[in-house]
C-alpha cells in the first residue's frame, strides 16, 4: 500500500483520523529535521508543529537531542565549514570565497565576544522600590530646604 502524503509532502500515518492515536514511530529523516530546528534556535512548541506531534512526544522521542540545544548550533556552523572547506579543497572558487566570508564572520563574532566580556554593562542595575525612591526624595527635598533656609538667614543678618 502506498503511503499516502499531506499538502507538504509529510506521510500520513496509518489510522490518522481515525479513533485513538496512532503511534509515532520517529525516523532518522525526523530526527535531522528536530536537530536543524534546534540549531536554528526554534522553540519545542514549533519543532512539534513541523513535525506534526504534540510537545509530549516530541519530548517522549527526541529527549537525547533536545538537551544538546545548545551544541546544535556549533554542529550546524562546524558543518557548513566542513563543506565549505572540501569544495574549495576540491577547486570550487565559489566555495573558497564563501569560506573566506565565513572565516572573517567567525572572527568578527570571536573578537565581539572578546571585547564584550569585560564589560560592567552586563551587570544586572539594582531595582529600587517606591518606598526608598519617596524616601530618597524626602530626603533631597529636606536638604534643599534647609540651603534655602541659610541662604534666607544669611541675608537677614546683613540686614
Amino acid at each position: 500500500m502506498e503511503p499516502n502524503f499531506d499538502l507538504f509532502g509529510h506521510p500520513v500515518r496509518e489510522g490518522f483520523g481515525n479513533r485513538g492515536r496512532p503511534p509515532y514511530e520517529p525516523t532518522e529523516k525526523d530526527r535531522n529535521k528536530v536537530k536543524l530546528l534546534l540549531a536554528l534556535g526554534w522553540a519545542n512548541q514549533r519543532i512539534a508543529n513541523a513535525l506534526g506531534v504534540s510537545p509530549a512526544t516530541l519530548k517522549r522521542y527526541f529527549r537525547a537531542d533536545m538537551r544538546e540545544r545548545d551544541a546544535m548550533r556549533d554542529r550546524l556552523d562546524a558543518r557548513r565549514f566542513e563543506i565549505a572547506l572540501e569544495q574549495a579543497n576540491a577547486g570550487n572558487v565559489t566555495a573558497l570565497r564563501e569560506l573566506g566570508a565565513m572565516i572573517d564572520r567567525n572572527d568578527r563574532m570571536t573578537i565581539e565576544a572578546s571585547m564584550g566580556k569585560g564589560r560592567d554593562d552586563d551587570k544586572p542595575v539594582e531595582r529600587v522600590g517606591k518606598k526608598v525612591i519617596d524616601e530618597q526624595r524626602a530626603h533631597a527635598a529636606d536638604a534643599d530646604l534647609m540651603a534655602e533656609l541659610e541662604i534666607e538667614a544669611a541675608q537677614n543678618a546683613r540686614h
